[in-house]
Formats: structure tokens, C-alpha cells, sequence
């Protein structure tokens, strides 16, 4: 069993996985200072007893990265994921000091590429203590670091330009239940140059690219192979945000569902959302009580 949270955070992301076992995982950062201290706690009640704790960061936009200096004096980060990259801004916030701090270090930072192998992300083993520790589940299917347009997305965001298509694409399955993916900022025309280049499984649920905007519409190749049973469209300006692209599948909107809680059991997930008037017809009832301060909204069986 395993639970993931998607923060209602505004115009952002913010998530975590808390494995079944010795593993943590929060995917980016957005932290408002009306909210930092709650989402703060929150991260720390749930991964208290974990011994791997790892902070995986898409991309450094803002909206990815806010808080991010608040977060790592609380929590200490000191397993940090990112795609390699030398990006640079114009207007440095203390939030992107700190992410380049962490991306720079040599005993924190570990470089994403499609395929990649780490312990505990991926490969079960003992730690210096002999103690066994599980996979996380992990995989990651892009970036392919020899591509050419990622290449010239490297460059770019070295020059300052816009870091989303550094975005890795991160796929979390439970063994014998959930897929998971979560694709950071991918632009829509850059995932149409890579079309070919990505490889995909049966996805249970589709963290859909860019917030759900119209401008990081997942291309329909990639969302046949996926076949996602449900798509979750992020928090954005409604006018910006592509409702009629993802005609066709099951979704749940961020924007009025709130907080939304993914309890991954067996071959089952049950749904839970902060906004308890928040109703879809596409989830078995199977009448379970509130979680964590959210309503019941369905259970997804797979």
C-alpha cells in the first residue's frame, strides 16, 4: 500500500509519495506563505518514520520551486533529483539560490536520465548498516540526455530561457497495482519532436504535462499507449487550462477538487478530495470514510 498527495497549492505543484516501506518521495515545490508551515507538517508527520527521503525537481520555474529555501531548512534535503542542467535566471530568488546549491552538490545531487538506476529509487539492497531496504518504484523514461532538442533545451535554459522542457518524465507503479506519471512543464510542440522517443506503459493515472494548459497538451500517440484510466488536470487559469483536448478520459480538476489523496492498495485506488462537494460518475462507491481531512470521492478498480 502506498499514498499520494497532490497539494492544492494555486498556480503549482506539489506532491508526495509515501511508499510502503522505507521510502519518501516529494515531486517539486510550491509554497505560499500562507500555507508553507501546514504543507511543512504535513511532509513531516508522513515521512516520519522513513529512512530514504528524496525531493524530486522537475524544473526550477517558480512555481516548481517556491518555498523551496523554507522546505530544505526544515527538512534537510539530502537526496536531491534533478535532470542535469546549468540553467541560469535573470532575477535569482533565495528559492532558485538554493535549488542551485542543491543541483551543484556533490554529495546531495543525483542526475535523472531515462533509465537511470539508483538504490533505493529503483534497486532494493542494504544500507551501510546492513539494513534492507525496498525499491521505491521509480522509473524514469525521459530525458534521453543525447537527443539533439533536449540538447538545445540545455542550452537555452544556460542562457535563461524557460526551463520546462528540461522536465523529466517520471513513472511510479506499485507492484501488482498503480502507475503513476507525472511529466514536470513539457511544452506541446517540444513532446511532439520526441514523439518517437519515448516508450510507454498502461498508466492507471496521468498527471497531465504543463498543469493541464493547453500549451503542454500530452500529444494523442503518447495518450493511446498510456491509456490513462484517469487524468488529473493541475491548478491554472481555467481559460488556459485544455478540457476539450483530454475529451475522451476520465478526469478530475484541480482547480475544484482541492488536495487530492491517491490511496494505492492492491489493485485498487480510492480517491479522497479536500473539496467534499466535488462529485465524478466514473468511481465505484465503495463507501469508505474520510482521510486525512478528505472527503471519499471513489475508488478507482483496476
Amino acid at each position: 500500500m502506498s499514498k499520494i498527495k497532490s497539494f492544492s497549492v494555486g498556480n503549482g505543484d506539489m506532491f508526495y509519495i509515501k511508499h510502503g516501506n522505507d521510502n519518501f518521495t516529494i515531486i517539486d515545490c510550491c509554497l505560499s506563505d500562507d500555507k508553507n508551515e501546514g504543507i511543512v507538517d504535513d511532509l513531516e508527520i508522513e515521512s516520519k518514520y522513513k529512512g530514504i527521503i528524496r525531493f524530486i525537481s522537475t524544473h526550477p520555474d517558480d512555481d516548481h520551486i517556491s518555498g523551496l529555501k523554507y522546505l530544505d531548512n526544515r527538512m534537510n534535503l539530502l537526496n536531491f533529483y534533478c535532470v542535469k542542467n546549468e540553467a541560469t535566471k535573470e532575477e535569482k530568488t533565495e528559492d532558485f539560490i538554493r535549488y542551485c546549491e542543491l543541483r551543484n552538490s556533490t554529495k546531495k545531487a543525483f542526475y535523472l536520465y531515462k533509465g537511470c538506476s539508483r538504490k533505493w529509487m529503483n534497486r532494493v539492497g542494504k544500507d551501510d548498516n546492513g539494513k534492507y531496504r525496498g525499491s521505491a518504484g521509480i522509473i524514469i523514461l525521459w530525458p534521453y540526455t543525447s537527443n539533439e532538442y533536449f540538447k538545445e533545451e540545455l542550452e537555452k535554459v544556460k542562457n535563461g530561457d524557460s526551463p520546462n522542457n528540461i522536465s523529466p518524465i517520471i513513472k511510479y507503479s506499485l507492484e501488482g497495482g498503480a502507475t503513476v506519471l507525472w511529466m514536470g512543464d513539457l511544452d506541446k510542440d517540444f513532446m511532439e519532436n520526441i514523439l518517437d522517443e519515448v516508450s510507454f506503459p498502461k498508466v492507471n493515472v496521468l498527471f497531465a504535462p504543463h498543469h493541464g494548459r493547453k500549451s503542454g497538451k500530452a500529444p494523442n500517440k503518447w495518450l493511446e499507449e498510456m491509456d490513462p484510466d484517469i487524468i488529473v488536470i493541475g491548478e491554472a487559469p481555467s481559460e488556459n487550462l485544455d478540457y476539450a483536448g483530454y475529451d475522451g478520459y476520465n478526469k478530475i480538476t484541480q482547480n475544484t477538487a482541492g488536495d487530492i489523496i491517491l490511496d494505492c492498495d492492491d489493485d485498487k485506488i480510492h480517491f479522497y478530495v479536500s473539496n467534499e462537494d466535488y462529485t465524478v460518475d466514473f468511481l465505484d462507491n465503495e463507501f469508505l470514510s474520510e482521510k486525512d481531512g478528505c472527503a471519499y470521492l471513489g475508488t478507482l478498480n483496476m
